[in-house]
Formats: C-alpha cells, sequence, structure tokens
C-alpha cells in the first residue's frame, strides 16, 4: 500500500527535525513518497532527497508559499517544482524579507500586553536560515508559561483578532502560482478548512484559484476532521481538482498526524500524483 505525504516542514523553515533527519523519521514509519515543503524556502530540499535515495523514497521537492487574498493569509503548496527556477527563487527571497519585518511587528504588539523579549526569544528557536514565523514565537511562548502547547499559543495569541497578532502583505495568489507553474509544478490550496471560510467565499478563492491555473486541494491533512475531509473531497469533484494530502508535521510533540499516519485517502477523487512517473 502506498503511504503517501505531500507537506512537512524541516528546520528550514519552522519544523523540528532536520531535513535529513525528518527523510529518516519518515523512511521509519513507513512512507513511500514523501514531499518536504518548507514555508517559503527550498534550501533543505537537496540534503532531503539525498537522504530519501539512500532510504528507498520517491522524493518530491515541494515548498509552501505565504499568499494574501481578500485581507487573509493563505498557503499555496507547489509540489513537483524545479528548485532552480529563477523567479521562484526570487520570490520566496522576497517573502522571507518580509517575514522578519512581521516578526518585528508581532514583538511590538506581545509588547503591549507585557510579554517582553519575544523576538529575541523567538529567534532562539529559529534554524540555519534565520526564517522566522509565528510558530517560534509560540514556541517561546511556551517556554516562558504563557501556554500549555504551541496550538493554544497561536488560539490564545497569534491568529486574527488577538493580542499578538500582526497582518502582513504575503505573496499575490496569482503569483504565487505563476512561480510554480512556471517551474514546471503543480499548485495545491493547503488546508483549506483551516481558513474559515464561508461558502461563497470559498466557491470565490477556487474559482480564481482555477482560473489562475491552480490544480489541486488538500483534502486529508491533520487540521480536517472526518466531516471537513469528505467536504472538500466533494468540493474537488465538483470542480474538477486533484487531491492533495499531507500531515503537515512539524515535530514529534506539535503534530497532530505523525509521517505517515495519515486516514485513508477519499474515494472517487484523482490524487495529485496520478500521472507522475514513480509515484510510491
Amino acid at each position: 500500500m502506498l503511504n503517501i505525504d505531500l507537506h512537512c516542514h524541516s528546520t528550514i523553515s519552522d519544523g523540528i527535525l532536520t531535513p535529513t533527519q525528518l527523510v529518516e523519521r519518515a523512511a521509519m514509519r513507513g512512507v513511500t513518497t514523501l514531499a518536504l515543503t518548507d514555508h517559503d524556502d527550498i534550501a533543505g530540499l537537496a540534503k532531503a532527497r539525498h537522504t530519501a535515495a539512500a532510504k528507498n523514497i520517491n522524493f518530491i521537492n515541494g515548498v509552501e508559499i505565504s499568499v494574501s487574498w481578500r485581507g487573509r493569509t493563505l498557503h499555496i503548496v507547489g509540489l513537483d517544482i524545479d528548485p532552480e527556477y529563477t523567479p521562484l527563487i526570487e520570490g520566496l527571497a522576497t517573502i522571507r524579507a518580509g517575514r522578519s519585518h512581521r516578526a518585528e511587528n508581532i514583538a511590538l504588539e506581545l509588547a503591549k500586553i507585557g510579554i517582553h523579549g519575544s523576538l529575541e526569544g523567538a529567534y532562539a528557536h529559529v534554524g540555519e536560515r534565520r526564517l522566522i514565523g509565528r510558530t517560534h514565537f509560540a514556541r517561546f511562548l511556551v517556554e516562558q508559561g504563557y501556554a500549555k502547547d504551541v496550538k493554544s499559543v497561536f488560539k490564545k495569541y497569534l491568529i486574527k483578532g488577538k493580542p499578538g497578532y500582526a497582518p502582513h502583505e504575503w505573496a499575490a495568489l496569482g503569483d504565487a502560482i505563476s512561480w510554480i507553474r512556471g517551474s514546471g509544478g503543480r499548485a495545491v490550496i493547503a488546508h483549506p478548512g483551516r481558513y474559515d471560510l464561508g461558502k461563497n467565499v470559498l466557491r470565490d478563492l477556487l474559482e480564481e484559484f482555477c482560473a489562475l491555473g491552480g490544480s489541486a486541494i488538500e483534502v486529508v491533512t491533520s487540521s480536517h476532521t472526518p466531516e471537513q475531509v469528505k467536504y472538500f473531497a466533494q468540493y474537488a469533484k465538483n470542480m474538477d481538482l486533484l487531491v492533495s494530502c499531507g500531515s503537515d508535521f512539524h515535530g514529534p510533540q506539535e503534530s497532530h498526524y505523525d509521517l505517515g499516519q495519515l486516514p485513508e485517502f477519499p474515494l472517487g477523487c484523482t490524487p495529485v500524483w496520478h500521472d507522475w512517473k514513480n509515484n510510491g
């Protein structure tokens, strides 16, 4: 049986394991096809691919791009991309530069409610690429006793409407899809259930996504309930979208699903890997 995971993170962005450690864990847990999809960075792909070859895992080059759409932050996963494609490299570099500015604003917002030193504290948790995100702030806040775990920090401090939230303008949806498609990859809407979109707004997003050249929607993922899996699978069928799956794994203690632990893929959907030469 295929064991496919097309969404996970390493220390290049906000994961706990290095790219090598991540692939080794995937192999230990029986994953046959793996995509590394770090936030706005592709620096870990070469090491991950090297380790995957040694572990007999089919490795897919991936990335998760931060996008702004109608005042919301969305994530678009790129699968089977070419990491040497110049517009993709340049676009991701621009996004990463913006992450540092957002981090400063998050720290300012937290300071307003008496939480000081969060910028330095968050940077203490980043990896070698110095790519900072909200998860690094969350780990610092857990460490300081402000919440019991990373998920609780997000709910209490870091999402829209909470005291540590800082708005930011990411890449345009059309640009992200263009970079992915131009590199030969497929664009996937990551974990749509996390965006709290009403039916009409979801329909608008999917129609625009398809019109811009988007290919797939992530249906099986750690943040989706069984009901949401069925719900988004039906949207995929209705709109002729391919379907993807991924654990969104960040670390053994932080993720709802471990690598190799995804529930069954919904029947009647066409998987995003259906025409890949090596699909596990």
